[in-house]
């Protein structure tokens, strides 16, 4: 039987190889508009393919983890995603195709959903039995395999590896450390109660406290997924610098979040989520000015706050979404839908604004999300009832 501390082992090893999967295919997307050609605007709308298949898996995540547990649920989105990483491989490679590649994205979105989803409710389950704030411990994690699978993709962009053979060493990899990492998960009874809140996961749309949860952890994926999706290919454009250097800024972010999520856990027990997170909400603005209006060297001071700002809006969102364990994977599904909506809002809105005023330009959306995200935070507050 699992303890927690093996279990917390676990999750941390199935987090870093979620992050090392999703960074893997992302610091490939200014290939993906080079090669299939595209303008900003197209290359939002492609992109879009993956907030479809998040949106499509989401809101049935909390019910596949109460059907076959959140071990299996890791596991079905394991394979989903290095199905999706080969499929988007050779759909840029091998057939030169935008229909075949948002088809890869499409496929990775949906198994990195279930696979997000469950490993944040078995993260919610360690973390309550171990009595502290961890997950956004786990959250590095994952902002550390991104890291690994930027800094590896950076090395293979600057020696031409195809995007194929990049995809298919990370596919195996993820493939081989995914299923692995689900061995030591906790064993989890399901009780009449917790089994009947899942199973009516459409009353958790009606609760106030977690569509605005909701609403905090979609801001801090915006701002997060912003600097994702868009960070390389604005240093490039906007800085005028080599594709090389716009993957190291997407890579300087990601240990920057991964940063602010180690320190951060202590932060959230010291002095609470919702002052500690208006602070780093502040610093993702500040940062993204800099980015904008800064030169190239300042840019990179701003990716740094813009990471630290960014790293623990959705951590401390899904903590605060599984406070009470019999509603934790009714709830953790509702705000994650939410959340996953930044990917669809912005791809196409970013694309959009960057065809009219220019990639760098349209960085500054991450300014103006921090008002609502003042608004919205109170509703993270800890509670035990």
């Amino acid at each position: 039987m699992a303890t927690p501390l093996r279990a917390r082992n676990a999750v941390l090893l199935t987090f870093a190889v979620n992050g090392f999967g999703f960074a893997s295919w992302a610091s490939r997307i200014p290939d993906i508009r080079a090669d299939l050609a595209l303008t900003p605007g197209e290359l939002g709308r492609t992109l879009l393919a993956g907030a479809l298949g998040s949106v499509l898996a989401l809101p049935f995540a909390g019910r596949v983890i109460t059907a076959i547990g959140a071990a299996r649920t890791v596991a079905v989105g394991v394979v989903l995603g290095a199905l999706g990483l080969l499929l988007l491989g050779s759909g840029l490679d091998l057939l030169a195709s935008r229909v075949a590649v948002m088809a890869g994205i499409f496929v990775i979105a949906v198994g990195i959903s279930l696979w997000d989803v469950s490993m944040n409710h078995e993260g919610a389950a360690v973390e309550q039995q171990l009595g502290r704030t961890i997950m956004p411990v786990f959250h590095a994690f994952f902002s550390g395999g991104t890291v690994l699978g930027a800094l590896a993709a950076a090395s293979l962009v600057a020696l031409d590896v195809p995007v194929l053979a990049h995809l298919f060493g990370a596919s195996v990899l993820v493939l081989l450390a995914g299923l692995w990492s689900t061995r030591a998960f906790l064993e989890h009874d399901l009780t009449p109660e917790a089994e009947a809140s899942t199973t009516r996961s459409a009353s958790a749309w009606r609760e106030p406290r977690t569509l605005v949860i909701g609403l905090v952890v979609l801001v801090a994926a915006l701002t997060e997924g912003t600097a994702n999706d868009w960070i390389a290919v604005a240093v490039t454009d906007g800085h005028d610098q080599p594709g090389w250097v716009g993957v190291l800024a997407f890579a300087t972010f990601l240990a920057a979040m991964t940063a602010g999520r180690l320190l951060g856990a202590g932060l959230l027990d010291r002095f609470g989520r919702v002052p500690v997170l208006r602070v780093l909400f502040g610093c993702a603005a500040l940062g993204s000015l800099l980015v904008v209006f800064g030169t190239t060297s300042l840019a990179f001071v701003g990716v740094v706050l813009w990471g630290v700002g960014a790293s623990l809006g959705f951590p401390a969102g899904m903590s605060a979404a599984a406070d009470e364990p019999a509603r934790a994977a009714a709830r953790l599904s509702v705000v994650s839908t939410i959340g996953y909506m930044a990917f669809i809002v912005g791809p196409p809105l970013l694309g959009l604004l960057g065809d009219h005023v220019g990639v760098l330009r349209s960085l500054l959306l991450v300014g103006l999300l921090a008002v609502p995200a003042f608004l919205a935070v109170p509703a993270v507050r800890e509670r035990t009832s």
